[in-house]
């Protein structure tokens, strides 16, 4: 057996993270996840997407095996900035995966990262993750935008185009077929931008969850099985140590038992 099987994962506390401190800090949380979230995930897209290209075109010259490593070891990198996020926006702790150590000859080290599945799982998650990215961003960014422009609408509507005065341009009232006015457009745009204000923190702490939960699956779910294999395996050596003490103490108490009666 080697040394490779034998590594397992830190085992977190299964008890929850404390809650953060009320509806608008934990809207703090999730927006800033999401918005941090769409730059690296398209940086990692672009870095595991090219890196697994150019590798897999360059494995017959054998050069591509270390392309490739090296792109999973980026990718791992990557991972780092998901993971800093998760357990905040989850609001419980994970597991941290365990790779395989770079141990033998240099040609084995390089392969390594080829050879561990975490490190495949940490590409795929790069791929898998950007699309959700793009969607949580834009998702994000509408609802803020429509929010913070309704409420603030009042206070700017003198200096747009008059839409009931020009015909070139039309507001929503117009296009309902309803009477352009400054005092109904006012109305009207703070009452949307109310609604998307309420609806903010659910809208926002749906797609943060979306996206926390695909690098759940991806980044901790594997994790988190080898950490039970670790837990499983501690139990078993704990009960098979505790039987052989038990036949032990069994053994001696047989031995001492006709000793004690044969000095009697």
């Amino acid at each position: 057996m080697t040394a490779e099987t034998l590594v397992l994962p830190v085992v977190a506390p299964s008890t929850p993270l404390p809650r953060s401190r009320g509806r608008f800090r934990r809207l703090d949380v999730d927006t800033g996840y999401v918005l941090v979230s769409f730059p690296v995930a398209l940086a990692a897209f672009i870095v595991v997407v090219v890196g697994l290209s150019l590798g897999a075109g360059l494995l017959v010259v054998w050069v591509g095996v270390a392309v490739l490593a090296a792109t999973l070891l980026a990718a791992r990198g990557l991972r780092r900035v998901e993971r800093a996020w998760l357990p905040s926006v989850l609001r419980r702790p994970l597991p941290s995966p365990a790779y395989l150590p770079a141990e033998g000859r240099p040609v084995r080290r390089l392969t390594t990262p080829l050879r561990d599945p975490q490190a495949w799982l940490d590409a795929l998650h790069a791929i898998v993750r950007f699309p959700v990215a793009i969607f949580s961003f834009v998702v994000t960014v509408t609802f803020w935008s429509v929010a913070l422009g309704g409420i603030t609408y009042g206070a700017r509507d003198w200096a747009l185009p008059d839409a009931s005065r020009s015909t070139d341009n039309q507001d929503l009232l117009e296009l309902v077929g309803l009477e352009s006015t400054a005092g109904r457009r006012i109305a009207l745009y703070t009452v949307i931008g109310v609604v998307f204000a309420v609806l903010v923190p659910f809208v926002v702490r749906g797609v943060a969850l979306l996206q926390a939960s695909v690098g759940r699956l991806l980044l901790s779910s594997r994790a988190a099985t080898q950490a039970e294999l670790g837990r499983l395996t501690e139990g078993r050596n704990a009960a098979v140590a505790a039987e052989a003490v038990a036949l032990r103490r069994l053994e001696r108490d047989i031995h001492d038992g006709p000793s004690s009666s044969w000095s009697g």
